[in-house]
């Protein structure tokens, strides 16, 4: 029987917490696929769980808050990937902007409309 991948998760506490909610948390005794970015959170630490969710093969996507991934976006920017998937995503006091998203950056540059 095949296993799927799973969701790996880098937000705020509400994000976090909603997805936990929607039964995306997973645990082991080694690990987790989620972290809770708080204002006192390095982000070195942001760093280092994006590079190991993305260096796991059980995992398949990885949602970050753009506010969050503004912050590595360095990181982000070295990420060339397809698997897993990278994806940003909005949080309650922090709207989605498009031209931060790298993903559609790259969708621009593509296709010739992008900076």
């Amino acid at each position: 029987m095949d296993v799927g991948k799973l969701v790996a998760v880098i937000g705020d506490e509400d994000t976090v917490s909603g997805f936990l909610l929607a039964g995306v948390g997973h645990r082991t005794a080694d690990s987790t696929n989620f972290l809770i970015v708080k204002t006192d959170t390095k982000i070195q630490q942001v760093e280092e769980a994006f590079l190991n969710f993305s260096q796991r093969d059980d995992v398949g996507i990885i949602l970050i808050n753009q506010h969050i991934a503004g912050d590595i976006r360095h990181v982000l920017k070295d990420y060339t990937q397809t698997i897993p998937t990278v994806l940003e995503i909005p949080s309650k006091e922090h709207p989605y902007d498009p031209e931060q998203d790298y993903i559609m950056q790259r969708v621009n540059m593509y296709l010739g409309a992008g900076t």
